[in-house]
């Protein structure tokens, strides 16, 4: 089996089990129902060495939660990378957040963002993924009982905990696997993440991060393209 399957496999396992409580009223695994599509897009394009690698928060409920890619636009992922598999549907599904899969007509704007900006510069899924692969930290979803979208940092810390010792050992996993040179956080959780990992090891790897392309940030609103290209420029990514 593909390490990095395996890898993730081992994520999903030991998340499977972990209780929330208090304001997390739904959890949506998406290593689970999402895992012929996620896959699909570790087989095709996970194989390393990677030079860079981009690291998100955990998915958004329009992207990977429906499609089983980081930052899964559903466009992005089926016209793009053409990947496309059959999305099963959560243990507990909230009904203000269905699981649609590659049916979903709402567009996640961070992933329009972010793969807009890779596939205007590589026409060819493969050129960009020849160097570059897109994980994201933790793949869980948590959601209120309102269907407000709750992220990992805003969850109380020893709720945390053993999501953080799960997804801390897969990131060095994939740090040992991939061998980059170039960690790239989407935004200053992701990078905090790729030093904690980097450091734990003993991976010499640049790490900076780009603007997250989320229509929650103003910076983003006014051009995240053109400053995530600076951002990776100065990275020497670009």
């Amino acid at each position: 089996m593909n390490r990095l399957v395996a890898s993730t496999q081992r994520l999903a396992t030991a998340l499977r089990d972990v209780e929330f409580s208090g304001s997390v009223d739904c959890v949506y695994h998406t290593l689970d129902y999402t895992w012929q599509a996620h896959r699909k897009y570790l087989e095709r394009f996970g194989k390393g060495p990677k030079r860079v690698l981009f690291l998100g928060m955990n998915p958004g409920p329009f992207g990977m939660a429906q499609t089983g890619v980081p930052f899964g636009e559903v466009a992005a992922v089926r016209d793009w990378m053409k990947i496309e598999a059959r999305i099963d549907r959560p243990v507990r599904e909230h009904p203000k957040r269905p699981i649609e899969g590659f049916q979903c007509q709402r567009s996640e704007v961070s992933g329009r963002r972010f793969w807009g900006l890779f596939a205007e510069r590589f026409p060819d899924p493969a050129e960009f993924f020849r160097d570059h692969f897109v994980f994201n930290y933790c793949p869980l979803v948590w959601m209120s009982a309102t269907g407000a979208n709750l992220t990992p940092d805003k969850l109380p810390a020893e709720q945390m905990a053993p999501v953080e010792q799960a997804c801390m050992a897969h990131l060095q996993e994939v740090i040992a696997l991939l061998k980059p040179k170039c960690l790239v956080g989407v935004g200053g959780f992701a990078e905090e993440r790729w030093r904690r990992a980097a450091e734990a090891c003993g991976s010499s790897a640049t790490i900076g991060r780009i603007l997250h392309p989320s229509p929650a940030s103003p910076a983003a609103n006014r051009g995240w393209a053109d400053a995530a290209s600076r951002q990776l420029a100065d990275l020497g990514v670009w």
